[in-house]
C-alpha cells in the first residue's frame, strides 16, 4: 500500500512540475548589420547649451527699432541688434524722458516695467559714461535696451516721474558712478557708508579704496580710517587681466546695425 501511494505522489509531482523555459539567444547579426550600414538616427546637436536665435523674432525687433526711429527721429541716433537677438536703441541725452515715455505709453510698445538702470565707464571716450536702461513689455513679452551717454559734469534727466522704480536705481548709479540725475526727489548714496568719498565703479577708483573699516576695542564701535597697506602686500600689475586671452583682445563687434532714416 505504501509503495502504491509513493508512486501516486511521484506521478502528481511530475504533472505539477513547471515546464522548463527554453533559453533565448540574442543574435548579433542585426547589430552588425546596423553598424555596417548608415545610421538612421538624427545627428546630435554638438552645442545643446547654446541658445538658439529665432530669426523671425530678430526681424520683428528690427522692424520695431526702425519704427521707433521713425517716430522719434530727433532723439534716436542708432538702432542695433546685440548678442544676436537683443534690441538696443541709442539716443541723445536730452531725449531720455521723451523716449522712455513713448516706449511706456504708446499702444504698440507698452514697456511699462523698468527692470534695471546701470552704467559703463569708458574713460577713453569724450563722454565716458554709457547709461543703460533695461525695460520690459509685459503685454508683448519683449525686452528693449535704451542707451545714452554723459560725462562727469553733465547731469541727466531723471525718469522718476515716468517710472517710479527708477528711484533706487538712479541713486545706485549716482553712488557707484557719480552720474547726477536732475529732477530726482532724493538723490543720495544708497550702497556706500556716510561720508564716503569717490565712486567705486569708476575705472580711476583704486581697487583698495581710500579708507578701511575696522572694529576699535577701545571705542567699542566700528571706525573708518585712512587706508594703510604694507609695502609687501602691494602688487603693481600694469597689464590688463584680459591681455592673457588673445582670442578676446581683438574680438569682433557682435552688434548688428539696423538701418534707419537720418534726420535731416
Amino acid at each position: 500500500m505504501a509503495f502504491a501511494m509513493k508512486n501516486v505522489f511521484t506521478a502528481i509531482k511530475s504533472l505539477t512540475r513547471a515546464a522548463p523555459v527554453p533559453q533565448r539567444y540574442i543574435s548579433a547579426c542585426s547589430a552588425l548589420r546596423n553598424s555596417s550600414g548608415k545610421s538612421t538616427e538624427a545627428p546630435k546637436d554638438t552645442r545643446p547649451t547654446v541658445r538658439k536665435i529665432d530669426q523671425e523674432k530678430v526681424a520683428q525687433l528690427k522692424d520695431f527699432g526702425q519704427y521707433v526711429a521713425e517716430c522719434l527721429p530727433k532723439y534716436v541716433q542708432k538702432v542695433q541688434i546685440e548678442a544676436g537677438d537683443e534690441l538696443e536703441i541709442c539716443i541723445a541725452p536730452e531725449g531720455i524722458i521723451p523716449t522712455v515715455s513713448f516706449l511706456k505709453d504708446h499702444h504698440n510698445c507698452q514697456f511699462t516695467n523698468l527692470s534695471d538702470i546701470t552704467a559703463v565707464d569708458i574713460p577713453s571716450r569724450p563722454y565716458r559714461f554709457e547709461l543703460v536702461y533695461n525695460i520690459l513689455s509685459i503685454r508683448y513679452n519683449t525686452r528693449i535696451r535704451v542707451k545714452t551717454y554723459t560725462d562727469e559734469l553733465t547731469p541727466v534727466d531723471s525718469i522718476y516721474d515716468v517710472h517710479k522704480a527708477a528711484d533706487w536705481y538712479e541713486r545706485e548709479v549716482w553712488d557707484m558712478f557719480g552720474i547726477y540725475f536732475a529732477g530726482h526727489p532724493d538723490l543720495r548714496r544708497i550702497l556706500t557708508d556716510y561720508g564716503f568719498e569717490g565712486h567705486p565703479m569708476r575705472k580711476d577708483f583704486p581697487l583698495t579704496g581710500y579708507i578701511e573699516v575696522r572694529y576699535d576695542d577701545e571705542k567699542k564701535r566700528v571706525v573708518a580710517e585712512p587706508l594703510e597697506l604694507a609695502q609687501e602686500y602691494r602688487k603693481f600689475e600694469l597689464s590688463a587681466p584680459w591681455e592673457q586671452f588673445p582670442n578676446f583682445r581683438n574680438a569682433s563687434n557682435s552688434a548688428e546695425d539696423v538701418p534707419i532714416k537720418e534726420n535731416k
